[in-house]
């Protein structure tokens, strides 16, 4: 990848939460048995006043019989995701992140029905931002409906960044968009400075 910024043996708790400072993101290589840090430019937000949520996904949270949580079930959440990406979400991405949530660092969204996990995501959190990493989906919509929670439930709690890395055809239909990096790395320094509640 072109945004390769550098590549480590392994993952360190505080220097994952000191590339996300700094506008980097580790992903895993289980193949290569290294980790690779990236910084693409431009980069993916999600304005949190600009989620767009289609008509047929507004039936789909009305009718669905879906019901929503926040860090009930994080280890799920990242298994979950690591089943359709195992390429970069390895075991050790998974417990170092679980240590980070244990820490109030990193949290999850958990999209329920009929009392199963049907899809989720989870992310970092300093500051006033919010880095979401991966998300999964076992039944239509459970995915786009767990952003929708996200950003309902950042907005609540004062945040100012949502970064979602790249934008894909499908978050750019939720409303995604994509900003140079100097103008992410503006946003970031600012959301940094404020203090914001998952």
């Amino acid at each position: 990848m072109d945004d390769l910024v550098g590549v480590s043996r392994g993952l360190d708790p505080e220097v994952v939460l000191e590339a996300y400072a700094r506008g980097v993101f580790p992903m895993g290589s289980e193949r290569r048995r290294v980790v690779t840090w990236h910084c693409p430019d431009p980069r993916a937000v999600l304005p949190l006043d600009g989620f767009h949520a289609s008509r047929s996904l507004q039936r789909s949270r009305r009718r669905g019989g879906f019901t929503f949580s926040f860090d009930r079930a994080f280890s799920d959440v990242m298994l979950g995701c690591a089943a359709d990406r195992p390429v970069w979400i390895t075991p050790e991405f998974v417990r170092v992140y679980s240590g980070l949530h244990a820490r109030g660092r990193a949290h999850s969204v958990e999209v329920w029905q009929h009392g199963a996990l049907v899809g989720g995501l989870y992310g970092v959190h300093l500051g006033a931002a919010f880095f979401a990493e991966s998300k999964f989906h076992r039944v239509t919509d459970a995915s786009k409906l767990a952003l929708w929670a996200l950003v309902e439930r950042l907005r609540e709690g004062g945040f100012r960044l949502l970064e979602v890395q790249y934008v894909t055809p499908h978050l750019a239909t939720l409303g995604a968009i994509e900003i140079p990096l100097a103008e992410y790395l503006r946003r970031l320094e600012a959301a940094l400075a404020v203090d914001a509640t998952f």
